[in-house]
């Protein structure tokens, strides 16, 4: 195992951007300081051959023009926010409207546009790279200052596990993801649609105008949101269904079985002509499944082209809009208590 840090760039202020490369077990990753960005993803498949499973970037410049969150940590609030607006204790909040009349990701400076503190480690379990940042009050109009801290650690078990943790001085809304874009047959192979995906997931959150949740957790049999057996992504997209056609396709979050704060699968999915399999873990309650719907064709890392569904997120989290939505669980961070969240995302093959 290994961990070493070297030069990514530096930002237009002079402060110096690194990109550290983690090795494991025969599988190698690279993270960004900037907006702890995960670059690349090497595994190999059935027959031992490396290759990069997560769309991305090669140069710090595409990065800071990036609107598609490649890679990137999510926060303070992962996916979406109605109007930007919500209540706490009788005050009310106006954040950054920065998806049409909607809070997406953090506002236009989310945790992805910033400079983290980065500081690699050795552990039993693998190389880990520790990234803190401190989120000022009022911060794309979030009240509390608030100190998060993410771990990333290549395990001995091919597995990328990520630890989520914050504090706040003042009671505010906090939601930590992150928004790695998969492909298992190689990040520059085209469409995802093939992929074969299953959900520990009898629920989803039904979405309205604009990718906001109705308040419905709805279930999912005899619907195209059924994925509680191995189905392709493609199967049913473009199938005749309300929800389909609101998203553009899949872009829902799911209600996770079993009990939120344990660790549990959330996810499995494979891909048919490597054999790669990503299996999903996570103490949250919930994961959005997005297929790249709305990705425009940037140009990626050697070249490629990241058009329309040549990427898959798996997000884990708590529902869209949390804050505005009673009926769910609630993100409410208050003074003396202590944000934590682990996902893990492991890599195999069949």
């Amino acid at each position: 195992m290994s961990i070493e840090a070297t030069r990514f760039g530096a930002l237009g202020d002079g402060r110096e951007v690194a990109l550290f490369t983690l090795e494991n077990a025969g599988i190698r990753a690279r993270i960004t300081s900037w907006g702890g960005a995960i670059v690349s993803l090497e595994v190999p498949d059935r027959r031992g051959v490396l290759g990069d499973v997560v769309l991305g970037f090669d140069d710090l410049a595409s990065y800071l023009a990036d609107r598609s969150y490649q890679g990137a940590l999510i926060g303070r609030y992962g996916n979406r926010i109605a109007a930007g607006r919500f209540t706490l204790d009788g005050t009310s909040y106006q954040l950054a409207t920065n998806d049409g009349a909607n809070h997406l990701h953090g506002g236009y400076a989310g945790f992805d546009k910033v400079l983290w503190t980065a500081a690699p480690r050795t552990t039993p379990d693998g190389p880990a790279l520790h990234l803190d940042y401190h989120s000022p009050d009022g911060e794309q109009g979030y009240p509390g200052n608030l100190s998060v801290r993410v771990v990333y650690t290549l395990t001995r078990d091919r597995a990328l596990r990520i630890d989520y943790a914050a504090t706040t001085d003042r009671t505010t809304v906090v939601n930590l993801t992150n928004h790695a874009y998969w492909n298992l047959a190689g990040h520059a192979a085209g469409s995802i649609l093939d992929h074969q995906v299953v959900l520990d997931a009898a629920q989803f959150a039904a979405a309205g105008v604009g990718l906001i949740p109705t308040g419905e957790l709805r279930d999912v049999t005899g619907t195209p949101f059924d994925f509680r057996t191995a189905v392709a992504i493609g199967a049913r997209i473009e199938g005749d269904d309300d929800q389909l056609r609101v998203a553009a396709g899949y872009d829902h979050s799911f209600a996770i079985a079993g009990a939120a704060g344990a660790l549990r699968r959330a996810a499995r999915v494979t891909e048919p002509t490597t054999g790669r399999v990503l299996e999903v873990l996570t103490t949250e309650l919930a994961v959005q499944l997005y297929s790249g719907n709305f990705l425009d064709g940037a140009r990626g890392k050697a070249g490629a082209t990241y058009a329309h569904r040549t990427g898959f997120c798996l997000e884990t989290q708590h529902h869209p809009d949390s804050p505005n939505q009673p009926s769910f669980p609630t993100t409410v961070l208050a003074p003396g208590s202590r944000y934590e969240s682990t996902t893990i995302y492991r890599l195999g093959v069949e």
